[in-house]
């Protein structure tokens, strides 16, 4: 049994653990379990409704509690209340989303605009005494886990794999605003309808650092459009979030060439990319 596996074994009974503690009564969950969560309406003491979220601890996701409390509900979904399960388990109760309909059912044009919008809301100052890590970290991280052989096999250049993991680690480090909380995984299926607000974020991994590094997700996620028309894509996304195009289009290579290796249609996107413009930091 591997991690995982041994870590949705427990699941059942840190969900019971969870709701002992905090007086609740679960739902059908929205997440059953998977890889990294467990996700379901909860109903406390007092009747009100709440979403419980048990998460398995891994890099990305570590600090997702403490960036919720940072954005106090501007713009994110309120976290209520935050625990440690067991060395694998952290809880999460937070504000439920009504009707909670992703912003997936807009149109292109409308989640472009929305997330970008909800991106520059969260682009705040991260406090100096948080537990926030650089997003130069992150990067490292998964350039260090590339599996050159594949990714170099699937670009047809081992200069362009170098080029992009790279650029990747010194897109990281040398930026020209202010460093900035990040959510790096908005896209707009973490984007949700809410009565308190229009719409809310959900799901973060927060990192701090370049801003302009926060709009590839919801670009990759967008993959026929990306793929069909990545120029008019990376110039329409800067725009809107009031960055430099030649930026994005420098991380948005990089990205594809470091996950090529488990996307494999990111490969062309990046040869094409990097035709588009030499991948200097600008």
């Amino acid at each position: 049994m591997d991690e995982i596996e041994r870590w949705a074994a427990g699941l059942p009974e840190a969900v019971a653990a969870v709701c002992a503690r905090w007086s609740l009564t679960p739902g059908a969950p929205f997440e059953p379990g998977g890889s990294t969560a467990w996700v379901a309406p909860v109903r406390g003491a007092d009747g009100g409704v709440a979403v419980l979220k048990l998460v398995r601890r891994h890099f990305e996701a570590e600090h997702e509690a403490a960036g919720l409390r940072v954005w106090a509900g501007n713009g994110a979904v309120r976290l209520l209340d935050h625990c440690r399960v067991d060395e694998r388990t952290d809880a999460l109760l937070l504000e439920a989303c009504q009707p909670g309909t992703p912003a997936t059912v807009l149109s292109p044009d409308e989640q472009d605009t929305l997330v970008c919008r909800m991106l520059r809301r969260l682009w705040i100052a991260a406090p100096a005494d948080g537990p926030f890590r650089s997003l130069a970290q992150m990067c490292d991280t998964w350039a260090d886990g590339v599996d050159g052989t594949q990714a170099a096999t699937l670009l047809g250049d081992p200069g362009l794999l170098r080029a992009g993991t790279e650029l990747f680690r010194v897109l990281a480090r040398d930026f020209p605003d202010p460093p900035v909380l990040l959510s790096t995984d908005l896209h707009a299926g973490n984007v949700l309808a809410s009565q308190r607000e229009p719409w809310l974020a959900i799901d973060p991994k927060p990192f701090v650092g370049d801003r302009t590094y926060d709009l590839t997700q919801h670009m990759i996620n967008c993959d026929e459009r990306l793929a069909a028309e990545p120029r008019p894509f990376v110039r329409r996304m800067a725009a809107l979030a009031d960055v430099s195009p030649e930026r994005l289009r420098q991380w948005l290579f990089a990205r594809c060439v470091v996950e090529c290796d488990e996307q494999p249609w990111l490969a062309e996107l990046a040869r094409r990319l990097h035709r588009a413009g030499a991948p200097q930091v600008t």
